[in-house]
C-alpha cells in the first residue's frame, strides 16, 4: 500500500470498548494530510475524552501534533510537538489516543519501507523506539484485514487492524493497564473474532520469550539466611534442596544433607524467602508475567480480566509454557446497566447462579463482586459459591454496607474504603469484632492509592523507587496522575488494629507501578505498626492461608512447591531490601530477575 502524495479525504468512526463493553466511540477526519481525531467514552460513571491534531507531509512525514484530554480516569495525556529535523524515520505520538493517530502511523511504516524501529517523539530515547510488525490477517464480510502488532506506545504490545485501504479496522490496547479496544462499524459484527486473535498473539508472544532458567530440576540453595516464613527465628548459613519443583529440605547448613554433584545456586550472604503473593492484580497484558516475576512475585491473584485472555494467560503459566508467577482468577460479575465493569452481568439470582457456573466450570477460584450487584443476588451468588467450593471477593456494592456484604456471604473484601466506613459508621472495635466474628479478609491496595493522591510537587520515584526503572511507555502516563496529597494515617491506624485483632491482611496493588508497587504495599504496611517479620508472613503464609493453599506454598519447608526469592541483604535489618531480589525461583525454576525486568522494559 502507498499513502500520502495527492491530496485526499476520508473519515471513519470507531466503537470504543473498555473491558470489553461498549462505552463510547472515536470519530477522526483525514484531508490534505491533516488528522483531526477526537474519542470519547464514559468508563464506570467518569467521562474519559480526547482530541488529536496531525499535520504531515504529502510523504506522511509528522509536521505538528497537537493531543490535549484524558487517556484513562486518573491520567491526561497533553503534548504539543514540533518535530526537528530527525537522521532516521520517526513518529509523533503520546499513548494509544486517539487510535486513529496509530492508523496514521502504520502508514508511515509501510510507505516508508518498514523500518524495525522509529523513534518516537516526544520520547526520543532508544528505549522508547516503537517497534511494529506484520502478525497476521482476518477476513471480515470478504475484506482482508491486516493485523500488526505494535511495541511501545503503550507499556507492551497492541493490535491494530488495517482494511485494504489502510483504514483502521480495530485495535486491542490497553488503558490505565485494562483493555481498551475499538471496532470500525462497519466490522462491528466480528469484534469478538478479531479480539480472539489478538488475544492468541498475546499468548504467541508470552510463551516465546527468550528467557531460560538458570537452573531446573535438582539444585541446592547455599550461603543464605533462611526467613521461612513460620515466623520463627531466622537460621543463618542455612541451605534449602529443590528437587522437581518440590522443596525436599531446608535447614541450617549442618543439619541438611546435601547429594554429591547438584548444582549449587549460591545466595552470597543474602536472605531467601517465600515468593511473595499478589493479591490484588489485574493482569491484562502479558508483560505482567516477567516484571512480577522480577519483583518476587511467584503467585498473583487477578481481580477482574477479560476472561478470553485471563484463562488462556493463566493455563499457559500454570502448564510452564509460559513466563509468570501461578495465577488465581477471580471472576468478575456485576449488574447490567449505566456504568457497569465489564460485560458479565447478574440481575436476577438466578443469574448470578448461571455466571458461579461459568466461572466454576472455568476453574476460578473466586468470585468477584461489583458495585452494580443487588443484596438478593449477591446472596445467590454467595450461596451458590460457597455451595461449589469457590470464595467470593470484592467491591461492596452500592447501597450496602461492608457489615452487610458479609452478612450476606462476601469473604473478603477490596479495599480499604468500605473497612474505613464501616469504622466511621460503628465504630473500631465493633468493626473489628464483626469481621474477627466472619473471618473477613481485607485487602487495602493502600499503594494505589498512595499515588493517585500524591500532590503534583512530588515526585512518584520519592516514594516508589520503581517508578524511576520503568519504561517511558508508563512514566509517561502514570506521572500525569496526582491529587491533594495522600492521608494515609487513618489507613495506617486501621490496618493496624484489623493485624493486630488477627483479621487476615492480604497485600495488593490494583494497579500503580507494575510489579513494583507490591513492595511499596508491603513497605506501607511496615510504616503502620507491622514488624518486618509480619509484613513478610501478610505477603506469603498469609496469602495463601486466605487462598486455602497453605499446604502447598506459602512457607519454605518440606514438601511444599518451590516458590522462593533470593534478596541481597536481610529485610528484618532493612526492610527495603525486600526489593533486592537476585533470584527468583518459581515451581522449581531459578531466574535472574535483571533479564525477566529487561524483557518487561524496565531498567533493572
Amino acid at each position: 500500500m502507498i499513502f500520502g502524495g495527492a491530496a485526499f479525504s476520508e473519515q471513519g468512526t470507531l466503537i470504543v470498548h473498555f473491558l470489553g463493553l461498549p462505552v463510547g466511540q472515536e470519530t477522526y477526519e483525514l484531508s490534505d494530510n491533516v488528522l483531526h481525531a477526537s474519542f470519547e467514552y464514559t468508563e464506570r460513571g467518569s467521562k474519559v475524552a480526547a482530541t488529536a491534531t496531525l499535520r504531515m507531509k504529502p510523504d506522511l512525514t509528522p509536521i505538528q501534533f497537537d493531543v490535549h484530554g484524558k487517556s484513562y480516569r486518573p491520567f491526561s495525556v497533553d503534548a504539543s510537538i514540533t518535530p526537528d529535523p530527525q537522521p532516521g524515520p520517526f513518529f509523533t505520538i503520546s499513548g494509544y489516543s486517539p487510535l486513529s493517530v496509530q492508523m496514521m502511523m502504520l502508514r508511515y511504516w509501510l510507505s516508508h519501507g518498514k523500518p524495525r524501529r522509529l523513534a518516537q517523539l516526544p520520547a526520543g530515547t532508544l528505549d522508547a523506539d516503537l517497534m511494529v510488525e506484520e502478525s497476521g490477517h482476518n477476513t471480515v464480510d470478504g475484506v482482508r484485514l491486516t493485523r500488526y502488532s505494535i511495541g511501545n506506545v503503550v507499556w507492551g504490545r497492541e493490535t491494530v487492524w488495517l482494511n485494504d485501504r489502510g483504514e483502521i479496522a480495530a485495535a486491542s490496547t490497553y488503558a490505565g493497564n485494562l483493555p481498551l479496544e475499538a471496532v470500525r462499524e462497519e466490522y462491528k459484527s466480528a469484534y469478538a473474532e478479531l479480539m480472539k486473535s489478538a488475544v492468541q498473539d498475546r499468548m504467541k508472544e508470552l510463551a516465546s520469550l527468550p528467557i531460560r532458567p538458570l537452573a531446573n530440576g535438582t539444585f541446592v540453595v547455599t550461603n543464605a539466611t533462611l526467613i521461612d516464613g513460620n515466623g520463627g527465628s531466622p537460621v543463618p548459613d542455612a541451605v534449602v534442596l529443590v528437587r522437581n519443583g518440590r522443596i525436599i529440605s531446608a535447614g541450617a547448613k549442618n543439619q541438611v544433607g546435601i547429594p554429591r554433584g547438584v548444582p549449587i545456586i549460591d545466595a552470597h550472604g543474602g536472605t531467601v524467602l517465600p515468593g511473595l503473593w499478589e493479591m490484588h492484580a489485574h493482569f491484562a497484558q502479558v508483560e505482567y508475567g516477567p516484571a512480577y516475576l522480577a519483583a518476587g512475585v511467584t503467585t498473583a491473584r487477578d481481580c477482574g480480566e477479560e476472561f478470553e485472555f485471563i484463562t488462556a494467560a493463566r493455563d499457559l503459566i500454570n502448564n510452564h509454557s509460559g513466563l509468570g508467577p501461578r495465577l488465581i482468577l477471580a471472576g468478575l460479575v456485576d449488574g447490567s446497566g449505566t456504568g457497569t465493569f465489564g460485560t458479565t452481568w447478574a440481575d436476577t439470582p438466578e443469574q448470578g447462579r448461571s455466571v458461579v457456573a461459568k466461572y466454576k466450570a472455568a476453574g476460578f477460584a473466586q468470585m468477584k463482586i461489583y458495585n452494580r450487584i443487588k443484596p438478593d443476588v449477591l446472596r445467590a451468588i454467595t450461596a451458590e459459591a460457597h455451595r461449589l467450593g469457590m470464595s467470593v471477593t470484592g467491591h461492596i456494592p452500592e447501597g450496602m454496607t461492608a457489615f452487610e456484604g458479609v452478612e450476606a456471604g462476601m469473604d473478603q473484601i477490596n479495599h480499604l474504603g468500605p473497612v474505613t466506613q464501616a469504622v466511621r459508621a460503628k465504630g473500631l472495635d465493633e468493626t473489628i469484632r464483626f469481621f474477627k466474628e466472619h473471618h473477613t479478609v481485607i485487602d487495602p491496595t493502600l499503594a494505589w492509592g498512595e499515588l493517585l493522591a500524591r500532590p503534583k510537587n512530588v515526585e512518584i520515584s520519592s516514594f516508589e523507587p520503581g517508578f524511576a526503572k520503568a519504561p517511558y511507555t508508563l512514566t509517561s502516563v502514570i506521572g500525569t496522575a496526582f491529587g491533594q496529597g495522600a492521608r494515609l494515617t487513618n489507613s495506617f491506624e486501621i490496618v493496624h488494629a484489623l493485624y493486630a485483632a488477627g483479621i487476615p491482611i492480604v497485600a495488593g496493588t490494583d494497579k500503580a507501578v507494575p510489579a513494583h508497587s507490591l513492595h511499596r504495599e508491603l513497605e506501607l504496611y511496615v510504616q503502620a505498626g507491622l514488624t518486618p517479620m509480619q509484613v513478610i508472613q501478610v505477603a506469603t503464609i498469609g496469602s495463601a492461608r486466605a487462598m486455602g493453599m497453605d499446604r502447598e506454598v506459602g512457607t519454605v519447608e518440606a514438601g511444599k512447591r518451590a516458590d522462593l526469592i533470593i534478596v541481597d541483604g536481610n529485610p528484618l535489618q532493612n526492610f527495603a531490601d525486600l526489593r533486592k531480589v537476585t533470584r527468583v525461583i518459581a515451581n522449581g525454576r531459578v531466574y535472574d530477575p535483571a533479564e525477566l525486568w529487561k524483557s518487561a522494559g524496565f531498567r533493572p
